[in-house]
């Protein structure tokens, strides 16, 4: 499997929100890096993490409670969390020994705007 150049990320509280797909076409320079988060999104145990980090109470949650929650290996873990961070879906800070979760809701209402049928 080939592995290609990580797309950029979208600053999603710099830039204007989308609209619906359904209205309007989606710009080239945009597509990639909407499409890697939907990419991110597309797997279902990522999924289920972010649904965990987008839900998690206080806004973050630790990878110490996010690990039980799956039957698959630590290092497995990682990846799907750092596929999450570099599609820019959450961001990740250190905290001694753990890592805190948090999830942008800027890129989230950016997917949610582009998914929107509402006329």
């Amino acid at each position: 499997m080939s592995k290609s150049a990580p797309a950029a990320v979208i600053d999603p509280e710099a830039a204007p929100c989308c609209p619906p797909m359904a209205q309007h076409r989606i710009p080239a320079e945009e597509a990639g890096p909407l499409a890697q988060a939907f990419k991110a999104l597309g797997d279902p145990i990522r999924l289920q993490m972010m649904s965990m980090i987008a839900s998690a109470d206080g806004g973050e949650i630790c990878v110490c409670d996010i690990t039980p929650a799956f039957e698959i290996s630590g290092p497995t873990i990682s990846h799907h969390l750092k596929v999450l961070k570099e599609s820019g879906l959450v961001t990740a800070e250190r905290r001694a020994s753990w890592v805190y979760y948090r999830a942008r809701p800027g890129l989230m209402r950016r997917l949610s705007a582009l998914l929107d049928i509402t006329e």
